[in-house]
């Protein structure tokens, strides 16, 4: 089994590749466009997706590959993780998330710290964040309980999908909310929506982590449930 400081690593580097796989591409399809949103859009969606089948298939067997305190906080409530592991790996992911938005800056020849300017408010997106986080972990115990070889592949999926389903194209994870706030490039968000957005996150991730525990108990849960209700 991994060891703590094993599995923190595995967290830092995924969710860093993850941040410069959104960054850069949002950067080099916003370049390449010539003007179109939706082609930019798309190009943004694509890589996004592929790259997190790509982590997860490689960080899975160390840390679960979670690159998303959220999802982090879902498995300690679930009692699937131990409560230790939470700080170790919400610092992780937020230090990886900074970190990757920092490269892919650098691979752009573009200012390392920067501020976004790119509002993205309102009720609708707000529900969209909470909506976008409760499918992801929704599809995240769902895909543990039924068909664990396919998550990789239907977490990546769900998320091209949702980019394009809600309103806020589907941030659903605090520290990629965190980081995108400093790039001030296509995929960027203004400060003052991140909170916003964080809160909605969690609230969906709440719901989902209720609906899965009745749908799809945990080991733990099970092995104290010996009613066929």
């Amino acid at each position: 089994m991994a060891t703590l400081a094993r599995r923190a690593f595995a967290e830092l580097l995924g969710t860093a590749f993850l941040l410069a796989a959104v960054i850069g591409s949002g950067i080099m399809a916003e370049r390449l466009a010539g003007g179109n949103a939706a082609l930019s859009l798309l190009g943004n969606t694509l890589p996004t997706g592929a790259i997190l089948v790509v982590l997860i298939l490689i960080f899975a067997p160390v840390s679960g590959a979670h690159f998303n305190p959220a999802i982090s906080i879902a498995f300690a409530l679930r009692g699937e993780m131990p409560w230790r592991f939470v700080p170790p790996y919400v610092a992780s992911q937020m230090i990886g998330a900074v970190l990757g938005v920092f490269a892919a800056h650098l691979m752009f020849e573009l200012p390392l710290a920067q501020i976004a300017t790119t509002v993205r408010t309102g009720h609708g997106q707000w529900l969209a964040e909470g909506i976008a986080a409760f499918g992801l972990a929704l599809t995240i115990f769902g895909c543990l309980a039924a068909a664990p070889a396919a998550l990789a592949y239907a977490v990546g999926l769900y998320i091209v999908a949702a980019y394009w389903f809600t309103a806020s194209t589907s941030f659903a994870n605090p520290a990629v909310t965190v980081a995108r706030a400093l790039s001030n490039t296509f995929a960027g968000i203004a400060p003052s929506g991140v909170i916003a957005f964080v809160v909605a996150q969690l609230a969906g991730m709440l719901v989902a982590v209720a609906v899965a525990s009745w749908l799809w108990p945990s080991e733990r849960a099970r092995s104290f449930d010996h009613r066929d209700a």
